[in-house]
């Protein structure tokens, strides 16, 4: 499907949820949001972390002991962990088609960047295809098939209009989780949101920080991978205006356990496909009993090894359900004596 018919209103009602969550949770910092949850007798919060050495190779024979969880300041002991090296994983690529696409023929480069993305799937792996402006629409459905999601991109509609960036980020998400879900725990593991886009927002209603605690909250990484024209590259430029965007995406990026990625030649979208699907390949993932106290509950996941760096989702909320769209998080998590948010 190439149009936006079958999605607005899953868009709609997805935006709908986040923002009344965003309203509901009093207690979070402003911008943060309340979390979906998986809930039964016992509450526990599952994250997924990757770790690199100082040369920023890939870090794969650590235990639960190399490892140390702070929430709110505060030490929580590991209850499960576990290595997920070399597994399957499952991507879903967001490719903006709004107006500013067309200049320097960034929707070009957009297209070449995803088929890097597809490049580097192998195996079992997935992917899906969604387009946004102010509306988000599915152009190709999870699958393996190559061929399938290569023609997907071709099909892409002409960019026009204005750009909902933050807005298709958080529907999308939204759904990758629901998508995602693997294990007697029902765990959203090796799933990722990869957005490429030029970085402009226009229309959303949301903002970078109110998205990232979306997407941080259900353990969904987004990376961004914006393409620029070299003169637009903040690296290069240095100019305030893109050096401010850039740090916008950056912190939503970072935020979810993601990272942003700027291309400004071709090369630069193949070296940040291999990093993004590596990442994805290269997970630790640790799980801990759920506070009891409501609001936001910030995340630091970090190695014994000062050595070493850790990148990983930035909180969660804590307490009871706070919105219906937990009760609709829930319908498809198998029952059992604990689950996982």
């Amino acid at each position: 499907m190439t149009g936006g018919g079958m999605l607005t209103g899953i868009f709609s009602v997805a935006l709908a949820l986040t923002t009344a969550n965003a309203e509901v949770s009093h207690q979070a910092p402003q911008g943060q949001t309340a979390t979906p949850r998986f809930r039964a007798s016992v509450d526990m919060v599952s994250v997924a972390a990757v770790v690199r050495d100082k040369k920023g190779r890939f870090v794969t024979d650590l235990s639960k002991k190399d490892f140390e969880v702070v929430e709110a300041g505060q030490r929580r002991d590991i209850v499960d962990f576990r290595a997920e090296l070399n597994g399957p994983v499952k991507v879903a690529v967001l490719v903006d088609v709004s107006g500013s696409m067309r200049m320097a023929k960034r929707t070009d480069d957009a297209r070449q960047a995803a088929d890097h993305i597809f490049l580097n799937l192998t195996g079992t792996d997935e992917a899906a295809v969604f387009s946004f402006d102010t509306m988000l629409s599915e152009v190709q459905t999870f699958t393996s098939d190559r061929s399938k999601l290569q023609s997907a991109i071709g099909k892409v509609e002409k960019p026009y209009g204005q750009t909902s960036l933050y807005d298709a980020i958080a529907a999308t998400a939204r759904m990758v989780a629901q998508a995602s879900k693997s294990g007697p725990l029902g765990l959203p593991q090796r799933s990722a949101v990869v957005v490429i886009t030029d970085g402009v927002d226009t229309r959303s209603r949301m903002a970078a920080a109110e998205v990232a605690a979306a997407a941080s909250e259900i353990d969904v990484p987004v990376y961004i991978l914006a393409v620029v024209a070299s003169v637009d590259d903040p690296r290069e430029s240095g100019g305030e205006q893109q050096t401010a965007v850039a740090s916008n995406l950056q912190e939503l990026a970072r935020g979810t356990g993601g990272d942003l990625f700027i291309s400004s030649a071709p090369a630069h979208a193949s070296v940040a496909a291999r990093q993004i699907i590596g990442e994805l390949r290269h997970q630790y993932v640790l799980a801990f009993e759920a506070s009891s106290r409501a609001g936001w509950r910030p995340l630091q996941i970090r190695a014994r090894k000062d050595s070493l760096t850790v990148r990983a989702r930035s909180g969660y909320s804590g307490g009871e359900p706070s919105s219906n769209f937990d009760n609709n998080a829930v319908s498809t998590a198998p029952s059992g004596p604990a689950t996982v948010r």
